[in-house]
């Protein structure tokens, strides 16, 4: 048994409640995520010593970025869900693909959507892609700690049995034995060290280097993900992809850890491609 056995804090799901209206805190930390992005990138795409004359959106036009943002990161991570971790389920009933309010979001599939949201943003406005993908890799971090919080909040996405981990936590679905908090440790990797380390990058001038900022996410993500998931319960629909674990410490290859390798490689090339061009 673990020295300390924390008991879940009971933490309502629902946020806010307006008669029928339901607000929940997972919702909520989608909004807050994305209004929380778009306030400090007004803050960057202002500061022209950070962008050296560079090309860039101007304040006013994030609002239109936002938007692409936002439908990207819905459609995208619910049409991930679909594919990535639940293909069976909904081909034998088509109807809940959009039911969206019953769960279902995949990190890896938002950020598809949203780099094309980001992406036909550029081309409609006519700035490097890259350089607007550099100021979302800035704000992105705030979405995904909000969001790895309100997993936690939620009670979902717990973490694989912990006996010997010392601040294991019983969660109210994960069964009789203690298990990490594996959604703080996505919180504080993902979202509050990832914001740190590409906004020192930001605050360094390496926003000139286009593609630079968003390959070191890439990379930084990637790492986090992989990391996490030997500490993360899979999903029970899938479970390990290959080989199988009974502890953090043991083999087992899960979707999450699968889909985080496209994006590190493309982090990689983004960075090599970055450091290449300046020193042309």
């Amino acid at each position: 048994m673990p020295v300390f056995a924390i008991p879940f804090p009971m933490i309502d799901p629902v946020a806010v409640q307006l008669g029928p209206l339901a607000i929940k805190w997972y919702g909520l930390a989608y909004v807050v995520g994305l209004l929380g992005g778009w306030w400090y990138a007004r803050l960057l795409v202002a500061n022209d010593r950070l962008w050296s004359g560079r090309p860039r959106p101007q304040p006013v036009e994030l609002d239109d970025m936002l938007l692409f943002v936002a439908f990207g990161v819905v459609l995208g991570g619910r049409a991930g869900f679909v594919l990535f971790y639940d293909l069976p389920r909904y081909l034998a009933r088509p109807q809940d693909i959009l039911a969206i309010w019953q769960g279902g979001m995949s990190f890896h599939g938002g950020l598809i959507g949203a780099t094309l949201g980001l992406w036909l943003f550029a081309r409609r406005r006519g700035y490097p892609a890259l350089s607007v993908f550099d100021l979302a890799a800035a704000v992105v971090p705030i979405g995904l700690f909000l969001g790895r919080i309100a997993n936690f909040i939620n009670g979902e996405l717990w973490g694989r049995p912990a006996p010997d981990f010392p601040w294991a936590m019983m969660f109210p679905n994960g069964g009789p034995l203690p298990r990490y908090p594996s959604q703080l440790f996505e919180a504080f990797s993902e979202g509050l060290l990832l914001f740190a380390l590409v906004n020192v990058l930001v605050w360094t001038g390496w926003l000139r280097r286009p593609g630079f900022v968003a390959g070191v996410f890439g990379i930084g993500y990637a790492v986090a993900r992989i990391v996490c998931e030997f500490f993360r319960e899979p999903d029970p629909q899938l479970g390990f992809l290959f080989g199988t674990s009974v502890d953090a410490l043991s083999g087992g290859i899960t979707m999450g850890m699968l889909l985080s390798l496209p994006v590190l490689l493309i982090g990689i090339w983004l960075v090599l491609r970055s450091r290449r061009e300046a020193a042309a």
